[in-house]
């Protein structure tokens, strides 16, 4: 049910301390009722910015104009905190961009085998982050032609609906000299700091390759080992102080994450001879698993974060590695950011927005478990320039038009400082959610922070389940509020059918192939994170604590700000 303008104002409408849930939603059938407690003065821990990862495998989209709206929005959430990482950052090929393809003819050789640098593409890439307040997220990788044991066939033609593995070409296979690889990414580095500076480039991550637990690596365990030895010495030796790591293997790892990180730890380094590899940071991938069941859409947060909670537990049974910190490399709903099919049509809509505000904050709270030091989750979506509008893949912004999902982030970056208690009586437990997902009653949650004088207040309404739902109505308990907290302001912002939605917008217009100018503008508008009726109202507090009411349906996610003043 989307909001009408009395409805709108309902939502905000603040509660007298005294009134009994019972008292507040008897008159309200076949709503949810949730009560959320939020304790302000018990901190759990730090609100980290772990959202301000994201990436794409295709790299020439951030040279080009909607790829540049994007990187501005994004470097506009966390001006030089946000990182993206991308694919085929050292692939030969002409700089087109193609389906999970990119290229910027970095490495050829000459006549005699000689090397022939050109910084001229991925300059052209890594200042577009840069002018946008965007860092790298630095993937050494893949294979330049030149250097290719199985050169032929190189490029590949792979796009949706055709078998996955063929993309995996001549850019997926050892080099067939480590010491031309190892000086490629030596001079790579040397370039960056001349062209950025060091104290820029010390900023970066570095890391080796991508998911060569998989088909993106055709070589042996023992052959990566050696690539990411003498790749991370190269970077090394070209900046000592640069912050290396890896190997953001497909899913935790198995039995080749195990030997990885033991060769780190232990083994003997290919480049030095010397006992272990230079680690500061540590990287896997995490996907959910969606279907198509019943006539809809039904998506697999337990795969996700399950698979989080064995990579965790894997980095953490390594004495010499357990304290490093930790990137989820991909951390998405789904593996393939191209591909379309039924199963994925929850990309435009609410449904994602909504299972990336509940899975992010159980990443948090796996990593409380766990022990570890969860320092990012990359989201693996972009954009893919001139498609039809909100055509189906996993990106965050369509013909320049945001999707819901951009104002999850939008949200996150309101929030800093430290995470605070909370209950809800709604949301799934932790052990639950990892085990079956969200299949039964919908998952009503709450994550919320508190930084000097602002607090903040997360909420979702997810289910796994892409079908019509009841609303929740949320008594929403703010305690632990010092008493000069009376009458600071609070505001709300919305996601849901009506808020902070360009593709409900679109479809209300009967879902145009080429939208005027007005439509268009009506789009960009509708995509931008909303604030619904209320907006700066004050808040009373009644020994401590402070009562707010919000009806919240299903996939919508709400951020309550209550800024003292």
């Amino acid at each position: 049910m989307n909001p009408g303008p009395f409805t709108a104002r309902v939502l905000f409408a603040l509660a007298v301390a005294t009134v009994s849930s019972g008292e507040l939603f008897a008159s309200d059938a076949g709503m949810i009722a949730v009560n959320v407690e939020v304790n302000a003065a018990r901190p759990v821990g730090a609100m980290k910015p772990i959202w301000r990862f994201f990436g794409a495998d295709e790299p020439n989209y951030a040279t080009m104009k909607d790829g540049g709206k994007l990187l501005g929005e994004l470097g506009e959430l966390r001006p030089d905190g946000v990182f993206f990482r991308s694919h085929n950052l050292l692939c030969t090929g002409d700089g087109t961009p193609a389906y999970k393809w990119g290229s910027t003819n970095a490495y050829t050789e000459d006549k005699d085998g000689n090397p022939v640098y050109d910084w001229t593409v991925l300059d052209r890439i890594f200042d577009a982050y840069r002018a946008r307040g965007v860092r790298p997220y630095a993937q050494i990788g893949f294979m330049p032609e030149a250097l290719s044991v199985h050169p032929e066939p190189y490029q590949h033609a792979w796009r949706p609906g055709l078998d996955y593995q063929e993309i995996v070409t001549g850019w997926a296979y050892p080099p067939k000299d480590y010491a031309k690889w190892a000086e490629l990414v030596r001079q790579w580095v040397l370039h960056c700091v001349a062209r950025y500076g060091r104290t820029e480039v010390e900023q970066w991550y570095w890391e080796v390759w991508n998911e060569p637990n998989i088909s993106y690596w055709q070589g042996t365990p023992e052959q990566f080992y050696r690539l990411h030895d003498v790749a991370i010495d190269a970077v090394r030796r070209a900046l000592p102080t640069a912050r290396v790591g890896g190997p953001d293997v497909a899913g935790s790892g198995g039995a080749f994450m195990e030997g990885f990180l033991a060769h780190c730890a232990r083994g003997t380094n290919y480049a030095t001879g010397q006992k272990g590899t230079p680690t500061d940071f540590l990287s896997f991938h995490a996907k959910g698993q969606p279907s198509f069941v019943d006539g809809h859409v039904r998506l697999g947060i337990a795969a996700q974060l399950a698979e989080i909670r064995r990579g965790f537990r894997i980095i953490a049974s390594v004495p010499e590695l357990r304290g490093k910190p930790i990137v989820i490399g991909e951390s998405d709903p789904d593996g393939c950011a191209a591909c379309l099919g039924p199963q994925l049509g929850y990309r435009t809509g609410t449904m994602y927005s909504s299972y990336t505000a509940a899975s992010v904050a159980r990443e948090f709270a796996l990593a409380d478990q766990e022990g570890v030091d969860l320092e990012g989750a990359l989201t693996w979506a972009f954009e893919f320039e001139d498609q039809p509008y909100f055509s189906g893949q996993r990106v965050l912004a369509s013909n320049g038009i945001d999707l819901p999902v951009l104002n999850v982030f939008r949200m996150f970056s309101k929030m800093s400082g430290s995470r605070l208690e909370t209950h809800s009586s709604g949301e799934i437990s932790l052990e639950e959610i990892v085990a079956n997902g969200v299949r039964g009653a919908a998952d009503i949650g709450a994550l919320a922070s508190l930084d000097g004088d602002r607090l903040c207040v997360l909420l979702w309404h997810y289910h796994d389940d892409d079908v019509p739902g009841p609303e929740a109505r949320v008594e929403l308990a703010l305690n632990g509020l010092p008493p000069e907290w009376t009458g600071s302001r609070v505001s709300q912002f919305r996601i849901d059918g009506s808020h902070s939605n360009a593709t409900a917008t679109w479809k209300g217009l009967g879902s145009p192939v080429a939208p005027s100018s007005a439509q268009y503008r009506k789009m960009l508008e509708a995509g931008r994170l909303a604030a619904i009726e209320g907006e700066n109202s004050t808040l009373p507090i009644v020994a401590g604590s402070a009562r707010l009411n919000i009806e919240l349906p299903r996939q919508a996610v709400s951020l309550i700000v209550v800024d003292r003043h």
